[in-house]
């Protein structure tokens, strides 16, 4: 059984390195090759005699800061995108829809981000809110302009926020566990919606294909000049169905709590 168990792993890897595979492919196979590795360590934890606990709580570890910062941010108040204040402060934010567009209906009014990000502080050395500059504000500023750009689409009074000012160099780690938490449809990571952050193209760039985000919410005027999409409007609704089906949106914050608490086990 190991001897066949190495051959099948040797083809896998063999084959992987020979297929051209998508962003999402590579996503799904990252997936499946992370839950085989699962059912193998939980083996070897059955075939120890003594037993071992799962994880081990580091509180200095930048995963387990990212992790319950992540819950400081969901314990924010939500506020609507319409009327953001500048402010001082660099740290996360989560950005949630609640309005009528067909294709995002099943997160719409619920505790599932449409986006999440950083802002990253003026100065990496920044120890006060007024030190890191009024990123976070600006940032999310940002983001309601461009969604006042898709009007035909778009409004923004269905647009809600929350966001966090934290201590400067921890906001890449709770992004990080944001979009492992949530796979926002906004976020490139996901594959899906991308392009919400893009500042524009120059004219140098204009042969680049127009971001997903684009195609289904036109009227930013640089992307307009764009003649190509990335996508199909059909594509990525196809692709859309697919990933709600996959993942269930978060309808209520205890449903969040419960997730954060669940992966602090140690089974």
């Amino acid at each position: 059984m190991i001897e066949n168990l190495k051959e099948a792993i040797d083809a896998l890897a063999a084959e992987a390195r020979e297929a051209k595979l998508s962003a999402s492919g590579r996503k799904r196979l990252d997936n499946q090759v992370r839950d085989l590795m699962k059912r193998l360590s939980g083996l070897l934890s059955e075939l120890d005699p003594i037993r071992a606990p799962t994880t081990v709580f580091d509180s200095s570890d930048p995963n387990v800061i990212g992790r319950f910062i992540a819950i400081a941010l969901v314990a924010q108040p939500r506020a609507a995108m319409a009327k953001i204040q500048k402010t001082y402060g660099a740290g996360v934010y989560a950005i949630y829809y609640t309005g009528d567009f067909t294709e995002y209906s099943p997160i719409s009014g619920t505790e599932t981000p449409i986006y999440v990000g950083k802002a990253t502080p003026k100065s990496r050395h920044a120890t006060t809110p007024r030190d890191q500059g009024d990123k976070l504000s600006s940032r999310l500023r940002e983001h309601c302009r461009s969604i006042e750009r898709a009007k035909s689409t778009l409004n923004v009074e269905d647009f809600e926020y929350r966001s966090l000012v934290v201590q400067s160099g921890q906001e890449e780690s709770a992004e990080n566990y944001l979009i492992h938490l949530f796979n926002p449809i906004w976020n490139k990571e996901s594959d899906l919606v991308f392009g919400v952050g893009k500042h524009g193209d120059d004219a140098n760039t204009r042969g680049n294909k127009r971001s997903p985000w684009d195609t289904l919410h036109p009227g930013r005027p640089w992307a307009a000049e764009t003649e190509e999409d990335k996508k199909s409007p059909d594509q990525i609704r196809e692709q859309l169905q697919k990933h709600f089906t996959e993942n269930p949106a978060f309808n209520t914050p205890t449903d969040v709590l419960k997730c954060f608490l669940d992966e602090l086990k140690q089974l």
